[in-house]
């Protein structure tokens, strides 16, 4: 690159100018508001201050002052704004955002001057009632001492209510010296990707994110200028001319690339990775999650209402008519085979269907994501069992070498250990394999491959032929034998070779064997690489892409096409891409069914019904409706007269059986209710149970004489029970789940299937000629299962069904949000404290070395999130040869007392043997404690019989349970002691793993099932 001393000067004049712009900024920053809180972004603001930190004097007034300058200078700007103070309880001023104005900032000045200190640090509790208001898109965290809550309870909460959505956090550090709450609030707001301010009086600790920002920037700056000042040697007065300024390569690409960031340790061991995944193409992929494999293609859910056209020949009209019964009913629709079907809209069907293709939607975008990150960008998914990697090192990519083995590193870590051997073949003019054969994807044949790697070098032309002949012939000559071979080749450019030669080779050794060429194209040069090599051939991106999709089509392998703006077309993204472009086609399609039924609606609305000449039949229609339809008669009606008052009540009762209409006026005999049934019952039939008799007294039109009506009403049907409404508490109740099941347990909700059945119960019985038991004829269609040994049938009609289904699955949701409430947090390791007054007590002898860094963090945990959340009265002791207690009395959870015994847990160290007899005698003596937390890895030191005595000696007075906590311990026989210790204190047993964390745990439970290792509640 050449260039003359006055373009030369020009850019050094732009560069000082960009350092002195930096340099106004970083003053301004430094002023008023901003130096406090810097710059609030967003325009609907939630105002979150934390007022544990504060108290009466000078401290309180100064912050009162600053937070009114933040109002005045930058709040009063924005469009809504919320507020809220916090310490243990959360304080806000409105219940909802409100739109700035004269009044509202006049509020909001009188609420800052009226704050009161608080105790406590309870971020997360303001979180959750200030997040879920989705009309705000920034929040502003003003915090001044440590959270209540850890760094990962707050990050995971704030991450989930963030998704999806653009919300602006903004924490400020005000005036805090604790390094704890520094690092806690600056990790929160990295990690959702906000900003951060900290701010302190004495001007000690202060740091920002815009801050920082301006310094790099202005860093690269200057370095940039004293590499120019460097380079050239300046010349006053006259140009260059032909003695020109040669900037270096290393200057010309002064800015790394951003695609491929190389890593600070980049010549550091692997971090090998387990794929949580079995690696597929897109195309597998769909056979299981495709429209079509989930039956979610248009044509199949229309398929029931879809009815082709009905043409016939009417020999009256000696013509063929075609049926119109669709053109009042149905709308017609093109067919994927280019008929046209009449189709019935059912409107709840296509508006389900819709919902399910959105679904279906978000679940291919995260497809797309998933292949566009990490070692996927690069090499696509490798799901091959036997692989081999060709990678260019031709002289043209000598630029790229570090990107080229950044990739091949990704590789490695990522996608490699769950294959069964690999191998990895550099090529340049000349074939350089790393191995003779496959190896075995071990970790350390992993490490060595990626030593070699580093030590690559850049040489010659792009044999891209010979490289694939030395892995089909070589790695791949027994390819018959084996299934799941890939080829992956990375490159840059056009091969030496004719693309009609190299097609022609691979598909010869692809045909017939499961092994595939895959192709991961790189762009990155444009003809000639920075040193002015011009390659064997030359080929613009286009060509050079058309080229390889020819390669790859012959091999029926994968084409990945990338470079360091993004992919620019990948094989596996356009199959996931393809599909939902059908979904969305679909979903257009319904639109238009529902568009032309609405339109059809309005002109069948306006048009008359019926035509004028056939008004009449309407008229005649109504006349119809007008007549009374004749009420039924009674069953039985007698008349009983009474002239006059002192007539006798007792007179007996007799009933006029009831019969048709007929033309003699007289009254048929009468029956007497008793001789009723044996008349009616007379016949083969066997009698029928007698129905209740009702009786009916009314008045006559006659005076005060009454009237009796005598009815038989049959049997009443037996009534269906329906399936009962369940409704589940949200929040978590801090109970063990024995207690918590004994209300919401399938039984206590009502929903067990034994409840719902019905008495039609699976009889066989005897059949004399066949001389065998036979069921119904009929028994085959119901569904039977067998109840408290009883073999009944289901008699769910499909709604009801569903309605069972549905509760039970919201039931089934419930329990897996408390199995991962309960894995969640210090739960996971010590369960949840129930009682108000314990002990934990804490094994740290020898054999808790590999585990007691992971435990204390837990123990901390424990302390912040249960014991002061809950105010729990606690003491901590810690045993091995000999017990030491934190104190020798129970304390209240204070904020001093937590920081105290926080500070006296990362004083424990793992020695000695375990004498756990001696640290329950002492635990016990405390006074006024309810239970005590053992956790240890391991028998005592002492007979296990023995402590069990001793035990149920020491509590006989006292109602004082033992929870005991098993970790990482493989003893059977420790296992069972801690089992019996709990069980005889009516305590619980609870058993964690140190290697597994508690979202894997949950799903493990959730999946495979309970083990003897989960956790016993």
């Amino acid at each position: 690159m050449e260039f003359t001393e006055e373009i030369v000067t020009d850019f050094e004049s732009t560069v000082s100018e960009v350092i002195e712009l930096y340099q106004h900024r970083i003053q301004w920053l430094l002023q008023d508001s901003r130096k406090v809180f810097g710059v609030i972004k967003g325009t609907k603001v939630g105002l979150l201050v934390d007022v544990s930190h504060l108290s009466y004097g000078p401290r309180l007034l100064d912050f009162q002052k600053n937070l009114l300058c933040l109002i005045d200078e930058q709040l009063c700007y924005k469009k809504q704004l919320y507020c809220l103070s916090f310490s243990t309880e959360i304080s806000p001023l409105w219940e909802s955002p409100k739109t700035i104005n004269v009044h509202v900032l006049r509020e909001v000045r009188q609420w800052i001057e009226e704050l009161e200190p608080g105790r406590g640090c309870n971020l997360l509790k303001a979180l959750r009632h200030v997040l879920p208001m989705k009309e705000l898109n920034s929040l502003v965290l003003i915090v001044g001492s440590c959270p209540d809550q850890s760094f990962e309870i707050l990050c995971d909460y704030t991450q989930q209510c963030t998704l999806g959505r653009k919300v602006q956090i903004h924490t400020v550090i005000y005036d805090c010296s604790n390094p704890a709450s520094l690092t806690v609030l600056k990790n929160l707001a990295e990690a959702v990707r906000g900003c951060y301010h900290c701010y302190s009086s004495k001007g000690e600790n202060f740091d920002s994110s815009d801050f920082h920002l301006l310094l790099q920037e202005s860093q690269k700056a200057k370095d940039l200028l004293k590499s120019i000042k460097q380079t050239f040697q300046r010349r006053v007065g006259d140009l260059l001319g032909s003695e020109r300024a040669d900037v270096s390569t290393a200057f010309a690409n002064t800015e790394p690339s951003s695609f491929f960031p190389k890593p600070p340790k980049h010549k550091g061991p692997l971090v090998i990775q387990t794929p949580g995944i079995l690696g597929k193409t897109s195309a597998d992929w769909l056979k299981t999650y495709g429209l079509k494999a989930k039956k979610l293609d248009l044509y199949q859910v229309l398929a029931p209402n879809a009815f082709s056209p009905v043409e016939d020949f009417v020999p009256i009209l000696k013509k063929t008519v075609s049926s119109t019964l669709h053109e009042a009913m149905m709308m017609q629709f093109e067919w994927y085979d280019g008929t046209i079907k009449n189709i019935h809209v059912d409107l709840p069907v296509l508006y389900n269907y819709q919902k399910l293709l959105a679904k279906m939607v978000r679940i291919y975008e995260k497809r797309v994501d998933w292949l566009s990150v990490a070692s996927r960008r690069i090499w696509g998914s490798v799901y091959e069992r036997r692989v081999v990697i060709l990678v260019d090192i031709s002289v043209t990519n000598s630029t790229y070498i570090s990107h080229i083995q950044h990739s091949l590193r990704l590789l490695l870590e990522e996608q490699m250990s769950d294959k069964d051997s690999f191998n990895i073949i550099a090529f340049g003019s000349d074939i350089v394999p790393w191995q003779q054969e496959l190896l075995p994807s071990q970790p350390e044949n992993l490490e060595k491959a990626w030593r070699w790697v580093l030590s690559l070098e850049c040489k010659g032309s792009r044999n891209v032929l010979s490289a694939l002949r030395r892995a089909v012939e070589v790695e791949f000559k027994d390819k018959d034998k084996h299934k799941s071979q890939g080829l992956y080749l990375l490159t840059t450019g056009i091969p030496d070779q004719e693309t009609h030669t190299i097609s022609a080779y691979v598909a010869e050794a692809c045909r017939g064997f499961d092994l595939q060429l895959h192709v991961c194209l790189f762009s990155v040069t444009k003809g000639t690489d920075s040193s002015g090599i011009i390659p064997a051939r030359y080929a613009n991106p286009t060509e050079t892409a058309s080229a390889f999709k020819e390669i790859v089509q012959a091999a029926n392998g994968r084409f990945h096409w990338f470079g360091e703006a993004g992919i620019f077309e990948s094989d596996d993204i356009s199959s996931i891409i393809s599909e939902m472009e059908k979904a969305k086609n679909y979903s257009q399609k319904c639109a238009f069914l529902v568009e032309s039924l609405k339109q059809r609606s309005v002109k069948q609305s306006v048009k008359p019904l019926t035509p004028e000449g056939h008004s009449n039949v309407l008229m005649r229609n109504e006349e119809r409706k007008k007549q009374k339809v004749p009420s039924p008669k009674p069953t039985a009606v007698l008349k009983d007269v009474k002239d006059n008052h002192g007539a006798e009540r007792n007179t007996p009762v007799r009933v006029v059986a009831w019969r048709p209409p007929s033309a003699r006026a007289g009254i048929p005999p009468a029956q007497t209710v008793k001789e009723w049934p044996q008349t009616e019952n007379k016949g083969k039939h066997k009698p029928r149970k007698q129905a209740e008799l009702s009786v009916s007294v009314f008045y006559t039109e006659e005076g005060r004489n009454v009237g009796t009506i005598y009815q038989r009403y049959p049997k009443a049907m037996h009534i269906r029970k329906s399936v009962c409404s369940v409704t589940l508490p949200k929040e978590e109740e801090i109970c063990s789940s024995k207690e918590w099941l004994t209300k919401y347990s399938i039984k206590k909700l009502k929903l067990e299937l034994s409840r719902l059945m019905f008495d039609c119960t699976h009889q066989k019985k005897t059949v004399e000629c066949l001389h065998k038991k036979v069921s119904a004829k009929y028994c085959s269609i119901f569904p039977s299962r067998e109840i408290n040994g009883v073999v009944k049938h289901l008699q769910f009609h499909p709604k009801e069904l569903k309605s069972y289904t549905e509760q039970l699955g919201n039931v089934l949701q419930r329990y897996v949000q408390r199995v991962q409430w309960l894995l969640s947090g210090s739960r996971r390791l010590f369960g949840t404290i129930l009682e108000a007054n314990v002990c934990v007590l804490v094994d740290t002898s020898g054999s808790m070395g590999p585990y007691l860094p992971s435990v204390t963090k837990e123990l901390t945990s424990l302390i912040w999130e249960q014991l002061r959340k809950n105010e729990v009265r606690f003491n901590l002791l810690r045993f091995a040869d000999n017990t030491e207690s934190w104190k020798e009395y129970l304390v209240e959870a204070a904020d001093e007392s937590c920081h105290d015994a926080v500070q006296w847990v990362s004083t424990c160290h793992a020695h000695g043997s375990s004498c756990i007899l001696a640290a329950l005698q002492k635990a016990l003596s405390f006074q006024g404690v309810e239970a005590l937390y053992l956790l240890t890895d391991g028998k005592p030191d002492t007979s296990c019989s023995l402590i069990l005595k001793e035990i149920e000696r020491l509590i006989k007075k006292q109602d004082i349970k033992i929870h005991t906590i098993c970790f990482s311990c493989a003893d059977r026989g420790a296992v069972e002691f801690l089992k019996k210790l709990a069980s005889q204190t009516g305590g619980r047993f609870h058993c964690s793993s140190a290697g597994e964390d508690g979202q894997s745990a949950a799903h493990r439970i959730l999946t495979e099932g309970l083990d003897d290792e989960d956790i016993i509640a």
